[in-house]
């Protein structure tokens, strides 16, 4: 384990949780179906979900997307080491579950400052013997604490995956370019960056109107088109690979995202929408659904 990060007084980290005020990382997990949040969190993504109610597409595509790209850069380019910023709280399949499952000698670090996902890191720490999975408690906006805990689990002399998924759109430009170069110059030859991050670009009417939500509780959220996109790799010496910069679900598709088992009609038209999400199967999308750009890029 990193640090002191799991060894934390329970009690420290209930003092740390703010349960009044949404969370990116609860209110993600809403909409992934999971049962860690609070009633702020919840407010916030049947919010989101009433300014655009397929806007649970956004959420669940771009995390397939980091599915396809863990394993495409495990069993394709050999990548064994992958450093995920902003990983959110648990949930099936988390980078070390992917990359593990092919490659059981992979390591991962999971980066997260929420101290609820703190609080379950637990569950992440579930490495098979060959390989190694850590957890830092850190905040995006502090890369070189980052880079120093994550040097203790990886070996910086060897390519590392670093994975920013759907977390740059909430920093502004001012940090969030500097931050990402940092970053990138820590990482050896033959690395790469997995990115994903929300535009306007392609629905901008549905994507705006979920913006007004999360800015309204607070949160910094930051709209960047394809070309801004493009410059957290072509400003930081990442060449994209195929398919460049595209809509998440246009990266790589390969159906493969489970369908969840259905069930009775009657139950699922008792549960409210934010309840139905779990169940609806993500294959159901179109190009007017989605609002995430996502690519892969490598370090020369």
């Amino acid at each position: 384990m990193s640090g002191d990060a799991l060894s934390q007084d329970p009690a420290e980290l209930r003092r740390r949780i703010d349960s009044s005020k949404a969370h990116p990382a609860r209110v993600y997990d809403v909409f992934l179906g999971g049962k860690d949040h609070y009633p702020a969190d919840r407010s916030a993504a049947g919010a989101a979900l009433a300014a655009n109610p397929r806007g649970y597409l956004d959420v669940r595509h771009n995390r397939d997307f980091m599915r396809r790209a863990v394993n495409t850069l495990v069993t394709e380019e050999g990548i064994r080491q992958f450093l995920d910023i902003g990983t959110g709280l648990p949930t099936a399949e988390n980078v070390h579950q992917i990359a593990q499952g092919v490659a059981p000698e992979s390591r991962v670090v999971y980066v997260d400052n929420d101290p609820v996902v703190l609080a379950h890191a637990r569950a992440l720490l579930t490495s098979g013997p060959e390989g190694r999975t850590d957890y830092v408690d850190a905040d995006l906006k502090d890369p070189a604490a980052i880079l120093e805990q994550a040097a203790k689990t990886l070996d910086f002399d060897r390519p590392i995956a670093l994975c920013l998924v759907a977390v740059l759109h909430f920093v502004e430009d001012g940090e969030a370019y500097p931050i990402v170069r940092e970053l990138v110059e820590a990482l050896p030859s033959g690395s790469r960056v997995v990115l994903s991050h929300l535009t306007e670009d392609l629905n901008p009417e549905n994507v705006r109107a979920v913006q007004r939500t999360y800015t309204e509780r607070g949160f910094t959220f930051v709209l960047r088109t394809r070309a801004d996109v493009g410059r957290f790799f072509t400003e930081h010496g990442l060449d994209v690979v195929d398919p460049g910069v595209v809509p998440v679900h246009r990266w790589h598709p390969d159906r493969a995202a489970p369908v969840p088992e259905q069930p009775e009609a009657s139950y699922l038209e008792s549960l409210d929408p934010i309840e139905r999400v779990r169940y609806a199967d993500i294959d159901d999308v179109t190009d007017a659904d989605i609002n995430v750009y996502g690519a892969v890029g490598v370090k020369s």
